[in-house]
């Protein structure tokens, strides 16, 4: 796979497909290969842009904390290496802080922007990671993650198919990459876009699952609420990680909203 040295690091990315650009950045401590039940669907009608964040899969993983603005510019400077000057963004989780970050500091690089399974900012109400996500995060590295990952779908999607990927994953997670998560980790803690959601132009849509453990799915309300002319689409019973478990309803609704006009 490609490198490109952006931002002072190495970014692995992939491009599949011909047509309008649409860069897919993915969320926490997931890599470029989470995307596969999009890139089928969507490299059928666009030019897809997948990578590794910085932190995981075969892109750099230095020291230090990776706030969501770092890795924005990652994501424009990468598009900049691509000779990309517009695109459409899709961020899920934290791929999503990261997409406001883009829609809201390059306002001219976004043709539309979808925003899933995601927050701006923390507080005591009905924004953010809950409660159960919070707690998790005071556990040691391993636990919280492998909790993560738990919590990120269905027990019925668990029992067949994540609890495999949990352990796969777990036994495969070395040093140098937990200590780059945990940078992910610590960067996006203090992520707060709330009052700069108005400040987003292009068309949005919002997605959310109903049944998300990790993220409150009332946060995408608020988003919806506060972006201009956002649309916002509640997957029935969909967990955190809704391009995996809902993919037909989540590929139908981002295609659809791409095609309107």
């Amino acid at each position: 796979m490609p490198l490109a040295k952006v931002n002072g690091i190495s970014i692995n990315y992939t491009i599949v497909g011909q047509g309008e650009p649409l860069v897919m950045i993915m969320g926490f401590g997931g890599d470029q290969s989470a995307w596969k039940r999009q890139v089928s669907a969507f490299k059928k009608h666009y030019q897809v842009i997948i990578f590794d964040n910085r932190g995981t899969g075969r892109s750099d993983k230095p020291e230090g904390s990776y706030s969501p603005k770092l890795m924005a510019e990652d994501t424009i400077q990468l598009m900049d290496f691509l000779k990309m000057d517009k695109a459409h963004i899709l961020g899920v989780s934290m791929g999503g802080l990261i997409a406001q970050e883009i829609a809201i500091n390059y306002p001219g690089r976004v043709l539309k922007l979808i925003l899933a399974n995601t927050w701006a900012c923390q507080d005591n109400e009905d924004n953010g990671l809950t409660p159960e996500m919070l707690a998790a995060a005071e556990l040691p590295f391993r636990q919280g993650f492998s909790y993560l990952l738990d919590a990120s779908v269905n027990k019925f999607f668990n029992r067949y198919i994540l609890i495999p990927l949990i352990k796969f994953k777990m036994r495969r997670i070395k040093e140098p990459e937990i200590t780059a998560l945990m940078g992910q980790a610590d960067g996006i803690k203090g992520h707060d876009s709330l009052d700069r959601l108005p400040l987003i132009k292009p068309p949005t849509l919002v997605l959310t699952g109903t049944k998300d453990r990790v993220v409150k799915p009332e946060s995408s309300t608020t988003i919806a609420q506060k972006i201009p002319n956002a649309k916002l689409v509640k997957i029935k019973n969909g967990s955190h990680i809704t391009c995996w478990e809902k993919s037909k309803i989540f590929n139908k609704e981002v295609l659809a909203f791409l095609k309107s006009n």
